[in-house]
């Protein structure tokens, strides 16, 4: 897998040295090569020309360091928005164009910058995960557990406070990088914000160095259905893009993502895709309580889906999350007639994060072996929260302050009467659907007529 890659470049730039820009526009406090010095009005001239915001400079050196050949046609996909035209992303490249084997399967392109990255540096006195210091990334105290553990941890009461803390902080990063979402931001400069609010919280974040992940968040665009590394695409009016949050403080691992639209022309398909996911996550998670079999969630998610036209990967799913990144037990499928095994104890601390796909739910890899897109290159959005089964219900212990669980969307929620059929891994009918009916003979003589009489649903066991 290769490495994402910086964008900063040496090369001066040929043509007019850079204008003064018009007294309206803002000069920012910092220099944009991030030298750390204040800026002057030392603007780019083709950001001026192509009537994009500019990106200003302390010094002509700071600039020519920044953007290199802005007189000559860059070296980057054709389809980048403006703004990148100017400043480091204009060295990006597509590693994966050459390889033979590789064949993008929707409009999305690999954009990594010529220069290298480093990989982000964790402080000293910031706990680490076992996988961050590995070669290869392995997490040894995960393949243990996978001979361990064969059904999921009860965490005592201090255990749970620590993921209550370390929940707490993946929702507070998540929520700061979302901010940074708009048209012309690239996922490597949000990648960069994720990590710095990692550490001001002395948490290390998950994904840094996990199998050899070489960033601290997952971003997956448009038709990218999870695990997107971040590079130097800007995103685009009209994109959609998922953060995937993981946090690790205090030995414990808080896992969070959430999908949102990118500027205001985002088409009513994916917008609709988002919120289906959406509704996905909150139907689960009020089925969520003890004796509650894991299996049966896929069921209710699919059915979901199904109604809005859609459908949810089976690849990929939820899972046990403590001071394991990703626990062997218990696994939470998004899809119906999975056979995932046991029921909801008190205690266990799990994710529920349906895929959900515009068209076909198989997923297909870049060659960095991260990169999960749709077969058929249609967008897929995609919502998760980790979870405490109590004693007498579920806490989402990475929701947002003041957060509560919304009313069922068109459908009835999940009654009293259907407790036992969960737990014991049936399957409700749809919602929605008309009830049953049988006819009742009169009782009185010389009655002509029946009358029909309602039956609830009936439960079916499932494949």
């Amino acid at each position: 897998m290769q490495p994402a890659t910086d964008a900063s470049s040496s090369t001066s730039p040929a043509g007019s040295a850079p204008a003064a820009p018009p007294p309206t526009t803002t000069v920012p406090d910092k220099c944009a090569n991030g030298c750390g010095k204040k800026a002057s009005t030392l603007a780019c001239p083709k950001c001026k020309e192509l009537g994009v915001p500019g990106q200003f400079f302390c010094s002509q050196l700071c600039f020519a360091k920044n953007c290199a050949s802005t007189s000559s046609p860059p070296r980057v996909w054709a389809r980048l928005a403006p703004a990148s035209l100017c400043g480091r992303a204009q060295t990006a490249y597509d590693p994966w164009q050459s390889v033979k084997m590789h064949k993008y399967t929707g409009s999305l392109r690999a954009v990594y910058p010529e220069t290298p990255v480093p990989k982000r540096d964790v402080p000293a006195h910031i706990v680490r995960p076992d996988h961050a210091n590995d070669q290869n990334g392995v997490s040894f105290s995960e393949r243990k557990a996978l001979i361990n553990e064969r059904s999921g941890r009860v965490l005592n009461a201090e255990e749970i406070e620590g993921m209550r803390v370390v929940c707490r902080y993946s929702r507070e990063v998540l929520d700061i990088a979302a901010a940074a979402i708009r048209p012309g931001v690239t996922t490597l400069e949000i990648d960069e914000i994720v990590h710095a609010e990692c550490l001001k919280r002395n948490s290390y974040p998950s994904p840094l160095n996990y199998g050899l992940f070489p960033r601290s968040v997952c971003t997956s665009i448009n038709e990218v259905i999870c695990h997107g590394i971040p590079d130097a695409r800007p995103l685009e009016d009209g994109d959609i893009i998922n953060l995937d949050v993981s946090l690790y403080h205090g030995g414990f691992h808080g896992d969070i993502n959430a999908t949102y639209p990118v500027g205001a022309s985002v088409s009513k398909e994916r917008l609709d895709v988002i919120a289906c996911s959406r509704e996905c996550l909150d139907e689960a998670i009020r089925m969520c309580k003890p004796g509650v079999a894991y299996q049966t969630l896929g069921s209710r998610i699919e059915e979901i889906a199904t109604r809005y036209g859609f459908q949810s990967n089976k690849t990929y799913s939820g899972h046990g999350i403590n001071q394991l990144f990703h626990a062997p037990a218990p696994n939470v499928f998004h899809y119906a007639g999975n056979r995932a095994s046991g029921v909801m104890k008190p205690g266990q601390t799990f994710t529920i994060e349906p895929m959900i796909c515009v068209g076909q739910q198989k997923d297909v890899h870049w060659p960095d072996k991260w990169t999960a897109t749709t077969i058929d290159g249609k967008a897929s959005a995609q919502f998760e929260e980790t979870l405490l089964i109590t004693e007498t219900g579920v806490e989402v212990l990475t929701a947002a302050p003041g957060w509560t669980l919304p009313e069922p969307k068109g459908a009835a929620a999940p009654v009293a009467g259907d407790e036992q059929a969960q737990a014991s891994g049936e399957k409700r009918e749809g919602e929605g659907a008309a009830p049953k009916k049988k006819k009742k003979k009169a009782k009185k003589a010389g009655a002509a007529s029946a009358t029909a009489a309602a039956d609830p649903p009936a439960a079916a066991p499932e494949a």
